[in-house]
C-alpha cells in the first residue's frame, strides 16, 4: 500500500520488490545528475534499463491476469475497468423532480427506485394450490458433509459476500470445520422449505447499462446475497436441471443459461434457418423482441403452478416458494447504503437459481407459434416467410400470441427495443 494526499493506494500487480528497488535507484541517480554528481548518460542508461523492465513486468502481469481470467474474473475485469478512459461509476442522479442528487445516501435511496418495478403487492403461492402434493419428499437428495466440501473447494473466492459480510475466502479456508454443520442446515432447510431470513436479502449493485448517466432507469440492478445461501442454491440449482434435462422440459428455442448453448448457438441456429429460406427465393421477416425489466416483473404464483407443471418435486418447489418470499434489498453506492425495501416479484438477478426459474417462466412462451422463435433468456426474435398477404397475417398472428402471453403473465414487451427487419427481394 502507498499513501497519496491522504489516500491509500494499492500496489499495482506487476511492482515487484526487486523493481520497486530499481525505481527507487533511478530516483536516487536522477537527485544525483541534477546535482551534478553523475553524468547524464549515466543516468539515461538506468533509466532506459528501468524502462524496459518495467514494460515486461506489465507485459507478465497482463498474460497472468488473461490465463487465470476464469478464476478471477473479478481481478481481470478490475484491470480493464482501470485502463478505461470513461469510468463506469455511479455519478449525479436525475431524481423525478428534475433536481441533480450527488450524495451517496441521496444516489443509493433514487437508485432504490428498482424496486418499483415490482409487483405492488406479493402474489405469493404455495405448491399445493396448483396440485403439488409432499409424497415426493423421500426422493430428494442427501447432503452430506463431502458434498458440501466439494462445493466449498470449488467455489470461487473473488465473489462478494452478501449482507451478512460472510467472504467466500473464510468459508472455503474453513471447510473442514464447518462443512458438516452446514450440511445439516442445508438439508433441513431444503427438507422443511425453511429459508434464513439472511439469504432472503440483498446487497444491490447498480450496473451502467446505457443512455444517459444521470437517469437511474438505465442501471440494472445486480443482488449480492449470502454465500452460505448461494451454496444451497447451486446444490438445488443441480437436482433442478438434472430433472429439467432428464425430461425435456426446456425447448429447443431457448439458448440462455443452458448447458451447451450460448449466444453463438442462438444466433446460428436462427441465422441458418432464415438464410434457408432467403436463399429459396422468399421475403421473410424477423421481429426482434424484448421484455421490460423482464427479471424484477416475473409473478411469483405464476412461476410456482409453472414449477409444479413441469413435475418439479414438492420439498425443491416449495423451498423456492420461501425462498422468493419476504425478499428485501438496499443499494449500495461507495459504502453508504439505502433503505431496506420490500421486493414483491421477480428472481433475483445475480442469484444462482435467477436464471433457471426465469428460463421455466418463460418457456411456453412459443407454444401454438407458426413461425420461427429463437430464445436467449428474455431477448426474442421471430421470423417467418413473407410473401404473401396469408404469410404476413400468420405472422401477426404470432405477435398477437405473444403480447397475450404477456398480458396473461404479467409480463410488458419494451415497445423502444423492438425491431422490425425484411430480408429479400419482395417487398
Amino acid at each position: 500500500m502507498r499513501w497519496k494526499h491522504g489516500r491509500c493506494l494499492k500496489k499495482p500487480g506487476w511492482l515487484s520488490k526487486e523493481l520497486l528497488t530499481e525505481l527507487r535507484l533511478k530516483k536516487d541517480v536522477y537527485k544525483k545528475w541534477k546535482r551534478g554528481e553523475t553524468t547524464k548518460e549515466e543516468f539515461k542508461q538506468i533509466a532506459s534499463t528501468c524502462r524496459h523492465k518495467v514494460r515486461k513486468a506489465k507485459a507478465q502481469n497482463e498474460l497472468r491476469l488473461a490465463r487465470e481470467v476464469k478464476s478471477n474474473k473479478k481481478g481481470f475485469y478490475g484491470y480493464v475497468r482501470s485502463k478505461r478512459k470513461n469510468k463506469e461509476t455511479v455519478g449525479s442522479l436525475r431524481g423525478e423532480d428534475g433536481e441533480m442528487q450527488t450524495g451517496d445516501t441521496e444516489r443509493a435511496e433514487l437508485l432504490n427506485s428498482f424496486a418499483s418495478v415490482f409487483s405492488d403487492k406479493e402474489n405469493n403461492a404455495r405448491p399445493e394450490e396448483f396440485g403439488a402434493n409432499d409424497s415426493a419428499k423421500e426422493t430428494q437428495p442427501r447432503i452430506t458433509k463431502e458434498i458440501v466440501q466439494e462445493y466449498l473447494a470449488s467455489f470461487d473466492v473473488f465473489k462478494s459476500p452478501g449482507p451478512d459480510e460472510l467472504h467466500p475466502r473464510v468459508l472455503k479456508e474453513l471447510a473442514d470445520v464447518i462443512s458438516e454443520p452446514l450440511a445439516v442446515i442445508f438439508e433441513n432447510s431444503w427438507r422443511t422449505g425453511e429459508v434464513p431470513a439472511d439469504w432472503r436479502r440483498a446487497n444491490v449493485v447498480p450496473i451502467f447499462k446505457k443512455g444517459k448517466r444521470e437517469d437511474p432507469n438505465n442501471y440494472r440492478p445486480v443482488s449480492l446475497t449470502s454465500i452460505a445461501g448461494k451454496i444451497l442454491e447451486q446444490i438445488i440449482k443441480q437436482t433442478v436441471c438434472e430433472h429439467l434435462e432428464r425430461n425435456a422440459v426446456i425447448t429447443n428455442s431457448q439458448h440462455g443459461f443452458l448447458k451447451n448453448k450460448t449466444c453463438q448457438t442462438n444466433l446460428i441456429s436462427f441465422f441458418d434457418r432464415i438464410t434457408s429460406l432467403v436463399d429459396e427465393g422468399n421475403a421473410v421477416d424477423v421481429a426482434y423482441l424484448d421484455f421490460s425489466k423482464a427479471f424484477d416483473k416475473v409473478p411469483h404464483d405464476i412461476l410456482v403452478k409453472k414449477l409444479v407443471k413441469c413435475g418439479l418435486d414438492y420439498a425443491t418447489t416449495q423451498w423456492i416458494c420461501n425462498w422468493l418470499t419476504d425478499r428485501t434489498q438496499r443499494v449500495l453506492i461507495n459504502g453508504s447504503s439505502s433503505s431496506w425495501r420490500r421486493v414483491n416479484s421477480g428472481v433475483p438477478q445475480g442469484s444462482v437459481l435467477g436464471p433457471v426459474l426465469f428460463n421455466i417462466f418463460i418457456n411456453d412462451l412459443d407454444d401454438g407459434l407458426k413461425g420461427i422463435l429463437i430464445k436467449f433468456a428474455d431477448d426474442i426474435k421471430l421470423g417467418g416467410v413473407a410473401n404473401t398477404p396469408e404469410d404476413r397475417i400468420t405472422l401477426q398472428n404470432d405477435l398477437d400470441r405473444l403480447e397475450n402471453w404477456a398480458k396473461t403473465n404479467k409480463m410488458n414487451f419494451n415497445r423502444e427495443k423492438c425491431k422490425v427487419l425484411h430480408l429479400g427481394k419482395k417487398k
